[in-house]
């Protein structure tokens, strides 16, 4: 089982460029019988490696800005921890039932965007160009600044208490608060998504152990690394807003039956 979800998962990671990965813990949750706990630090380990091999073809391409993206990935380390530390100290239940109401947002979110109407062309200018603070003359874009910690923080937060990539928050996050691009946004997302992973992996194995599968992890892995080659090929073929609808529809579906789920409204 591990082999088609991962596949499926995969595929919505790479055809959407963000969002898809977080239906991998309620798919290792109901599907695959993992607990919370286990399912959320598990997530951090599939999601981090798959992000971290799809961001290759983006940076072949020039995509990706690795000095801003590292930058944003280490202003999210304080969220991760904290978000971390928070997951440990929640029941079970308390955990899917927050986690069913991040789905219920992020669709919501994917919703408006995709039925938003938007003007063709990209930004009037690329913020990165411009840097947010210089020494000689001194001076401080201090709003942008501020915007960037905030906003890599709580992606961090996130990312740390729900074992998600936060790929639905970076890449509108880029776009506003450092004015990227949308294919730079897209490209560099995946590269805060492995950064973001790798230090909520580190928080979570840091406030105790968990048990877990190896073996269903690396499986899972290789499937959604599989997956996620094809849907970069899908996307183009594909309309992306149709496909980013399909998707908003499927996250509320598994929404509703994870709250159902935790409310103890079905078996």
């Amino acid at each position: 089982m591990a082999i088609p979800i991962g596949v499926l998962i995969g595929l919505a990671l790479g055809a959407l460029g963000g969002g898809g990965s977080i239906l991998t813990v309620p798919a290792l949750v109901y599907v695959l019988g993992l607990d919370p706990a286990a399912a959320t630090t598990s997530s951090l380990i599939i999601v981090g490696l798959t992000a971290l091999i799809a961001v290759i073809p983006h940076a072949r391409a020039h995509r990706v800005r690795f000095g801003a993206g590292l930058m944003f990935g280490a202003l999210g380390t304080a969220g991760s921890f904290a978000g971390a530390a928070l997951s440990q100290s929640l029941p079970a239940t308390t955990l899917l039932i927050a986690f069913a109401g991040l789905m219920l947002v992020v669709a919501t979110l994917m919703l408006r965007r995709a039925l938003a109407h938007r003007p063709s062309g990209g930004p009037p200018f690329d913020a990165t160009l411009e840097p947010m603070i210089t020494l000689r003359p001194f001076s401080c874009a201090c709003p942008r600044v501020a915007k960037v910690v905030v906003t890599a923080t709580a992606v961090g937060l996130i990312t740390g208490f729900f074992g998600v990539g936060g790929g639905f928050v970076l890449v509108p996050a880029l776009v506003l608060a450092l004015g990227f691009p949308m294919p730079t946004a897209v490209g560099t997302s995946l590269l805060v998504i492995a950064v973001n992973s790798a230090t909520a992996l580190v928080a979570r194995l840091s406030h105790g152990s968990t048990d877990l599968d190896w073996r269903l992890i690396g499986v899972f892995t290789l499937a959604a690394i599989a997956g996620s080659l094809v849907g970069g090929r899908v996307a183009g073929a594909v309309d992306p807003r149709r496909l980013t609808i399909a998707f908003a529809f499927l996250l509320i579906l598994v929404a509703l039956y994870t709250a159902a789920r935790s409310f103890g409204l079905i078996g």
